[in-house]
């Protein structure tokens, strides 16, 4: 499972491009996203998202509110799905390379799949 930041371009390696935001990303269109599949459902709740504001010191915090809402998310198995039928690439807007959603939904999946 790879991530990377949406805003930038598509690579070969990626496979199916799925967007884990619930916002759509500042200044991007959807031409230039160039993603397969926008799976809002995946991204952390509204409340769960602004409490964690992208500050390191709650991400470890964050990671685990956030995976008590993956156990009960219909994108898992779909996300799921994805993975068994070849590469995925988690796209993210935030600029946090290492404590955002996208990170923590891919070690989550990592972890299921294993």
């Amino acid at each position: 499972m790879n991530t990377k930041r949406v805003y930038e371009p598509r690579a070969g390696d990626d496979g199916v491009r799925v967007l884990v935001d619930r916002l759509w990303p500042r200044g991007l269109t959807k031409a230039e996203a160039a993603l397969d599949l926008w799976l809002k459902e995946a991204a952390p709740s509204t409340a769960l998202r602004k409490w964690f504001g992208h500050r390191p010191d709650r991400w470890e915090e964050f990671q685990t509110r956030y995976l008590v809402e993956l156990r009960t998310s219909s994108a898992v198995s779909q996300l799921r799905d994805l993975a068994q039928s070849g590469p995925v690439t988690l796209l993210y807007a935030a600029k946090d390379r290492e404590h955002n959603e996208a990170i923590a939904l891919a070690a989550f999946l990592e972890s299921d799949l294993a």
